[in-house]
């Protein structure tokens, strides 16, 4: 309070007392309104840990019983009539959403990993093959997925093991900063593999 009669003091002349005493009472809700005896209600939907039903009840009645059982009273529909409460243990209930949504995230991660592909050859010269490895590997550094392939042309199709050599040297060079998350295979013409990030 102090700090909005300062403001007012200062800038009083430029704006309104109630501008200031609403910005107040905004920063000073409880982020946890919908917990316990914050919540405002007075008639409340009881659900039991378990998602049983426990009827209609007070406020002060649905805090006893929480209470008495252990757990938190937590507000989980405030737009329904009545309004829909839950027993849980709520920082439970906060650690395992936030473990919930940072695994989200870290699948988001992945899915959104770019695949840069590099097309090697079975005749692939040492300059050419050295300097698609030293690419790869800054891609991998980033964060990246490689897939190497390599298409095979006419009798090549005959000795597909001279192709698989190739891959397997490529994964040999990034084994350091690598790891194989499919091994080479077939598909049509074209063998390939990918690679992903070594985990830290």
């Amino acid at each position: 309070m102090p700090n909005i009669i300062y403001l007012y003091v200062v800038l009083g002349e430029y704006f309104d007392i109630h501008f200031f005493m609403e910005v107040f009472t905004i920063s000073s809700r409880d982020r946890n309104a919908g917990v316990n005896e914050q919540i405002r209600a007075s008639q409340l939907l009881v659900i039991g840990p378990k998602g049983e039903q426990l009827g209609v009840k007070s406020k002060e009645d649905a805090l006893v019983l929480a209470n008495y059982a252990g757990f938190d009273l937590v507000m989980i529909n405030e737009s329904a009539n009545p309004p829909v409460c839950k027993l849980m243990d709520y920082n439970k209930y906060k650690y395992e959403k936030a473990k919930k949504q940072k695994e989200n995230l870290k699948k988001q991660r992945e899915t959104n990993q770019e695949i840069k592909e590099y097309r090697l050859s079975v005749t692939i010269d040492k300059h050419d093959f050295d300097t698609k490895v030293n690419n790869a590997l800054k891609h991998l550094q980033k964060g990246n997925k490689i897939k190497a392939s390599l298409r095979f042309k006419g009798r090549q199709l005959s000795h597909t093991e001279l192709g698989e050599e190739v891959l397997k040297r490529f994964a040999d060079a990034l084994n350091e900063f690598s790891d194989i998350e499919s091994n080479a295979r077939m598909e049509f013409k074209t063998m390939f593999m990918v690679l992903v990030p070594k985990k830290k």
